[in-house]
């Protein structure tokens, strides 16, 4: 109800995804239908994106089989995510009541197109419908980036939606040095990341853009008299591109930031972080007791003590114990490792 609200997180979300260098067809200044929103969490995102992905495939589907009940629609559904993705992804599928399924990633533990497809021709033959993939840049755990390329001809050659969660690394996008690692994302359909994890934004502000948010609309459009207005259809109608009907002025807070740091500094912010996990790499591998876990790209490192998973978590125990600092472990294929992130602006190298 608020037009001055709803215009700021316009302008703002064009700002945002031209420093990212994302499409055009993902911003409201192209004249087309994208546009971007401000959600709460990347959680969210990618519930709200799969339920677009679910209204979209259920309209395709009642034309080709109008025979076809909801129920017999929804029983089919499957999507599918990289088995390293965020367990919030497994909880949309919950949430939208649909079949997830994760799919084991390569060496490097990015999810590659082949597995996708092969997946996908499995529940095929199985009589199941894939309408959903989300592909993680920047795993949680290892900070690992999915073959978006890959995944992207896969699903636009079988109408699949595409949603890229960059939760995390997504920031470092502001960097042009970076944007190799989304190479591909004009095959996503929708893009998330969070300002407010890495790009000094208070929580929560977490960015979303589509290409074609009339499949959200769709999905939660219920308009009863009391909530019409004059100006329908003069401009985006935020509450109908998220869960709750309510919401606050988020892009301000976006605003401020952008106008105080500005483009430059945002960019040697990330630079500098970066350039502080890969110091702490270095010592590391100069350290003969350590060994690091995966390639360091962004502001985390996965490293371990050589040996056991107990001498690990005795170590994190310790660490975290004295607080000064505090890690986060993870646990891939059974070896237990520490992440150390940089994330606060006042960590220097000294």
């Amino acid at each position: 109800a608020s037009p001055a609200c709803t215009e700021l997180e316009v302008v703002m979300m064009d700002w945002l995804g031209q420093m990212l260098g994302l499409p055009d067809q993902f911003l409201a200044r192209s004249g087309g239908e994208g546009g971007g929103v401000i959600q709460g969490t990347a959680s969210e995102a990618t519930l709200v994106a799969l339920l677009g992905a679910k209204s979209r495939t259920m309209q395709r589907l009642k034309e080709q089989h109008p025979e076809w009940s909801d129920t017999d629609i929804l029983g089919k559904l499957v999507g599918y995510c990289n088995k390293q993705a965020h367990s919030s992804v497994e909880r949309a599928g919950l949430l939208g009541g649909v079949k997830l399924r994760s799919l084991q990633p390569d060496s490097k533990r990015r999810l590659r197109g082949d597995t996708l497809r092969e997946a996908m021709d499995e529940d095929i033959r199985n009589g199941l419908i894939p309408f959903y993939v989300v592909a993680t840049l920047g795993t949680t755990s290892s900070c690992a980036f999915d073959a978006l390329d890959e995944i992207g001809d896969v699903c636009n050659s079988r109408d699949v939606w595409l949603h890229v969660d960059a939760a995390y690394a997504g920031s470092a996008f502001i960097c042009p040095e970076y944007r190799y690692l989304m190479k591909g994302v004009e095959k996503a359909d929708s893009f998330n990341f969070n300002p407010h994890k890495w790009m000094l934004v208070n929580f929560d502000c977490s960015a979303m853009w589509l290409k074609q948010p009339r499949w959200i609309v769709d999905a939660f459009n219920v308009d009863p008299l009391y909530l019409k207005h004059d100006q329908q259809g003069s401009a985006p109608d935020y509450r109908h591109w998220q869960i709750p009907l309510g919401r606050r002025f988020r892009s301000l807070k976006l605003w401020f930031v952008l106008r105080l740091y500005g483009v430059a500094n945002l960019q040697k912010h990330i630079r500098k972080q970066i350039a502080l996990a890969h110091l702490f790499e270095k010592l590391l591998t100069e350290d003969e007791r350590f060994e690091l876990y995966e390639d360091v790209t962004m502001g985390l490192v996965c490293f371990r003590v050589k040996g056991s998973n107990d001498i690990n978590e005795e170590l994190l125990r310790r660490i975290n114990g004295r607080g000064k600092i505090h890690l986060v472990p993870s646990k891939i294929d059974d070896v237990y490792f520490l992440r150390l992130a940089v994330c606060s602006r006042f960590t220097e190298d000294n």
